[in-house]
């Protein structure tokens, strides 16, 4: 399992594990052989390839010259160091002298930056091992100077590449843009590990190997924007390690999903797999109904029946074949208040109860999600969309709330609920998921980039997806319908939250594979690929 740790809770297992279990030297070692592994397994890394090292005078620059020590004995690869300051390599855990005769200079030998500027631009691979999770903003100084300097010297050569190439060449090395492959030693340095925020010298990386544990700062923007793929290496920390287990954040990884995903015994029947259902739809917001409605169909659960006007029905029937329907008064097109008893009394028969998609802001639907809510006797609740603004309106919303609940907010809806500023609630999702989610004793999802998940004792995940191709309108339908789905078939609160998350936005990134464009995807594209998503969860 893959845990999340501030810079200070990884000091303090970095302090355990050198009383207890190896020196700080092996760590490096660890470090460094682990991040050398890693590039060998993306790249063919031979004689020829040029690998530029950025070493920094700390333990992250320690981590890169045992990264660029393990690549010279094992590749051979023509590996040049650039240090801050120069450092003295007897004082590093290396058993040889293969760093030895490399290309080395310092930059108080290239004040004018000349040197630098030649590596950067003829090399095909560069490592930031300048500071890690060791930045202290802003930068300033002599590192920003040569981040700046790299920087630059990409952004040139990107632009040349457009400028100058009609067809680029696809290199086994580089990022495919026509400029060198960007490794990143445990974070791109200049970047805020426990807040996100990034120094504007920092260098965009394509692949960020951090360890023992992942970092909160690296699933927040800007910083999230800079880190590219992450992998984690444990650097031979065990996992059952206290400090370790101790930590309350993890990442939803395919592993962790696979674990999550509720039984399906063969001798199974509908009614083994739950019963849902949704209080959905409006005649402006009909398609929220059926992404909703075909999603929790798709999550596996056994029943899925549909609460809605006579004129969402209509539609929506037109279109699904599956679910049942239960009729509610109508209000101009939306759900009458009138319809709290009936749906209260109807719902009781059912494992979970989603409202909200597509509900729309009529007076009397507010009423009708208000008397809802306060009904004695409701199964679970996911609330999203329309009747979270609903709720929103009222004080101290969230008392009748069953224990339990799961709300779906975006950013939006977030700042309607607590009072707070859109900015403010994006400058910091790890600490507004966690606290809100104590103090209203609710499953938050707050989604976006990298959704959270927080539960009310303290427990939160991350999703490690990012991508443009779930933002666009019925994507938060359809993760909704999901959610309600595996709450259906006896998944927890939070745990069908954190899975349900995860299987979304996988779904979103094979579609954008499949119809080769993230920018084309629509919310129906999830449902299609559903299927594949859970398959390769399953595998994982």
């Amino acid at each position: 399992m893959i845990k999340v740790a501030t810079v200070s809770e990884l000091r303090k297992i970095e302090a355990a594990a050198d009383r207890s279990i190896m020196r700080y030297a092996q760590m490096m070692v660890n470090a460094g052989v682990d991040a050398s592994a890693c590039l060998q397994r993306r790249f063919d890394i031979r004689s020829e390839t040029r690998i530029l090292f950025l070493i920094g005078k700390g333990n992250n620059g320690g981590d890169g010259l045992v990264m660029a020590h393990d690549l010279a004995q094992i590749s051979k690869a023509d590996i040049r160091l650039y240090f801050l300051q120069v450092r003295d390599l007897d004082e590093l855990p290396l058993e040889d002298a293969a760093l030895e005769g490399l290309p080395a200079t310092a930059l108080h030998e290239d004040r004018d930056k000349a040197q630098l500027t030649q590596w950067a631009r003829e090399s095909d691979i560069i490592v930031d091992a300048v500071f890690g999770i060791g930045a202290r903003l802003p930068l300033g100084g002599d590192a920003a100077a040569v981040l700046q300097c790299v920087k630059d010297c990409l952004r040139v050569m990107s632009e040349g590449e457009r400028a100058d190439v009609v067809i680029p060449a696809h290199p086994e090395t580089g990022n495919g843009a026509g400029q060198p492959f960007v490794f990143a030693i445990d974070c791109p340095s200049g970047v805020d590990c426990d807040s996100g925020r990034a120094d504007p010298a920092t260098l965009a990386a394509d692949l960020t190997m951090t360890f023992i544990a992942a970092k909160p700062g690296q699933f927040v923007f800007p910083a999230a924007g800079l880190v590219g793929e992450l992998a984690v290496a444990r650097i031979g920390i065990p996992e059952d390690m206290p400090a370790l287990q101790r930590l309350s954040a993890t990442v939803v990884d395919g592993a962790l999903a696979g674990s999550l995903l509720p039984g399906r015994p063969l001798d199974g029947h509908k009614g083994s797999f739950g019963k849902v259902m949704l209080a959905v739809g409006s005649a402006n917001y009909i398609g929220a109904a059926a992404l909703a409605g075909e999603s929790a169909c798709r999550s596996g659960a056994g029943l899925v029946t549909i609460a809605a006007t006579g004129q969402v029905i209509g539609i929506v029937a037109s279109q699904l074949r599956e679910p049942t329907w239960l009729p509610l008064p109508d209000a101009q097109g939306a759900i009458d208040q009138t319809a709290c008893e009936t749906l209260a009394e109807s719902a009781t028969a059912y494992n979970a109860l989603l409202i909200g998609c597509g509900l729309g802001l009529h007076e009397s639907t507010r009423a009708f999600v208000w008397n809802l809510v306060h009904a004695a006797s409701l199964p679970p609740l996911i609330i999203d969309a329309d009747a979270l603004n609903a709720l929103s309106s009222g004080p101290e919303w969230w008392r009748p709330l069953p224990e339990d609940t799961i709300i779906t907010p975006h950013s939006g809806e977030m700042a309607r609920l607590t009072g707070l500023a859109m900015g403010e609630i994006n400058a910091d999702r790890w600490r507004i998921a966690r606290q809100y989610a104590e103090a209203w004793g609710l499953v938050v999802v707050l989604k976006g980039a990298h959704t959270i998940v927080a539960a009310p004792d303290g427990r939160t995940s991350v999703n490690p997806f990012k991508t443009d191709a779930l933002a666009t309108a019925g994507t938060g339908d359809v993760l909704a319908g999901l959610i309600a789905g595996l709450r259906a078939q006896g998944a927890s609160a939070y745990d069908s939250a954190r899975l349900g998350a995860y299987v979304h936005a996988l779904a979103g990134c094979i579609a954008a594979d499949a119809i080769k464009s993230s920018r084309s995807v629509i919310a129906g594209d999830l449902l299609e690929v559903m299927g594949h998503a859970f398959d390769q969860i399953e595998r994982s």
